[in-house]
């Protein structure tokens, strides 16, 4: 390999460093697409015949599965190449998820459905006293 006088070499250098900029903008340009393009990996018609009380039955699974995601996402993220990872295991399931759940929440609108209200939780019994005591209770005294 022929040694290049400094100038050659600081240029090559400086191209190179230019090149990768370019491609990092690049490639972070197509990251912020997830948006606009989720819708396209759902199917538009899924949710045209379901009725309130499975649209937020759907609503909810989709919620909690993106919430899931987002979370196994965020992990992914916490080792060396976990960005790398991050995008090739998850995010496509991601964008898929968030294309329903706005396709559910639109079925949820046009059928003017309300969120039901959450079951009262059970009252507690009151706590038994001596009479309430098992026999291995009683055996172990």
């Amino acid at each position: 390999m022929p040694i290049l006088p400094l100038h050659r070499r600081s240029l090559k250098g400086f191209l190179s460093v230019l090149a990768l900029l370019a491609l990092g903008a690049g490639l972070s340009g197509c990251a912020g697409m997830s948006d606009t393009i989720a819708p396209a990996f759902a199917d538009p018609a899924k949710y045209d015949l379901y009725d309130c009380k499975q649209l937020e039955t759907e609503r909810k699974t989709l919620a909690t599965r993106t919430a899931e995601l987002q979370g196994l996402m965020n992990k992914a993220e916490t080792g060396v190449a976990g960005p790398v990872v991050a995008e090739l295991a998850y995010r496509n399931e991601y964008i898929a998820l968030r294309g329903q759940s706005k396709l559910a929440d639109e079925a949820w609108q046009k059928n003017r459905c309300v969120e039901s209200k959450p079951e009262a939780p059970p009252t507690a019994a009151a706590p038994a006293g001596k009479a309430g005591r098992t026999k291995a209770k009683r055996a172990a005294n």
